[in-house]
């Protein structure tokens, strides 16, 4: 862990996303007392049917976000299909419609990178399952910023290419089962650990 308090969580997942999603986001309380900002490659050209199945499954508000809102604690902020989803430097939402990253908008290099910015120290970021690279670069900005990089550990992957490849960028990553990063994300996040 870091010495500094965690404010914010980001994940980045690709192929076999709901499933690793649909084990960690129930895992945490009603009361979790952080934002969760998570990219998910999804085509462009389909709704984003994440937000209501995962409304369904979990305890926290979970929304597609907004242009310029502010970033609140219990809350689950999906990217909108085709649109990268950054943070500000004071604490909101960003949406743009830049070029995409490693053929991916939303990426999840993006949000890392722009978290990493405006969070510094105080960010985690986790990188779950995926066929490609992205995540890699962002996580390694989230390391150099001092905050925490978590990656679900390659075997038990779906895609295990996303999670490789992060790990061998980030040499102070830790690789751990789903089951381990939802442990680490309660704590970090938890009651009466503030």
């Amino acid at each position: 862990m870091t010495g500094t308090p965690i404010e914010a969580i980001v994940i980045g997942a690709s192929a076999g996303a709901v499933q690793a999603l649909s084990h960690l986001l129930p895992m945490l309380p009603a009361d979790y007392a952080l934002p969760v900002l998570v990219v998910v490659h999804v085509p462009a050209d389909r709704t984003n049917a994440l937000v209501p199945l995962f409304q369904a499954k979990s305890r926290l508000v979970v929304k597609e976000a907004e242009d310029k809102e502010p970033i609140q604690p219990g809350t689950v902020y999906f990217a909108p299909s085709d649109y990268h989803l950054l943070v500000e430097a004071d604490r909101t939402v960003s949406l743009s419609s830049d070029l995409p990253v490693l053929h991916a908008r939303p990426a999840i290099d993006v949000l890392f990178e722009s978290a990493a910015d405006a969070y510094g120290p105080a960010l985690a970021g986790v990188v779950l399952t995926g066929a490609n690279e992205d995540g890699a670069e962002g996580l390694r900005a989230i390391e150099a910023a001092g905050g925490l990089a978590l990656v679900q550990a390659a075997a038990e992957a779906y895609a295990p290419a996303m999670p490789a490849a992060a790990l061998a960028r980030c040499v102070g990553a830790r690789a751990m089962p789903l089951a381990a990063i939802g442990e680490c994300l309660l704590k970090l996040g938890g009651r009466g650990t503030g």
